[in-house]
């Protein structure tokens, strides 16, 4: 066997430059969004989420199961982040009424208090890492192409989806 690549059936190297960048650059901005929130919030980006999706949600709550489907999370890894959620009493865990079945995460007061701080932070870090970095034309460039990729490896997560997907985006 060959020590070297051109043996092997690989990306050329135009195609390989196109995913680098995009991978790249979408790794390095969420390390990004991250350091700013961790540093002027106190969480990770991924913990806001959870947050913002159970801000959205009816009554503040959701099935555990539910919260890691949405986040695109393992289960162990939201009993994680719920877990350390809990102990910052930004939510509590709550077995639902008549169903015995799972646990509901619920936000707290605190929890919401904790949304509504972060959010001009989370917005302007996006903005700022971002938006401001692109054109109008870029903008619509990347929308079309998240979009197309969206319709071919995850298209119930477009708005229009249908309703109840498009709620549950952030």
């Amino acid at each position: 066997m060959p020590d070297d690549d051109t043996e092997l059936d690989w990306l050329p190297t135009e195609e390989l430059r196109v995913f680098r960048a995009f991978n790249r650059s979408w790794q390095a901005l969420n390390a990004r969004i991250d350091e700013d929130l961790k540093r002027d919030v106190g969480l990770p980006r991924t913990y806001l989420d959870i947050l913002f999706r159970l801000r959205r949600a009816p009554g503040r709550a959701l099935r555990m199961t539910r919260l890691a489907e949405i986040t695109g999370s393992k289960a162990s890894r939201i009993t994680h982040a719920i877990g350390r959620l809990e102990q910052a009493g930004l939510v509590r865990r709550e077995v639902p009424a008549g169903d015995r079945r799972g646990w509901l995460a619920v936000l707290t007061d605190e929890g919401l208090a904790r949304v509504h701080q972060a959010a001009p932070r989370y917005a302007r870090s996006i903005r700022e890492h971002y938006l401001e970095l692109l054109t109008p034309a870029m903008r619509a460039q990347i929308t079309r192409i998240g979009e197309a990729l969206l319709t071919h490896l995850d298209p119930e997560s477009l708005p229009g989806a249908s309703e109840k997907e498009h709620k549950d985006q952030c």
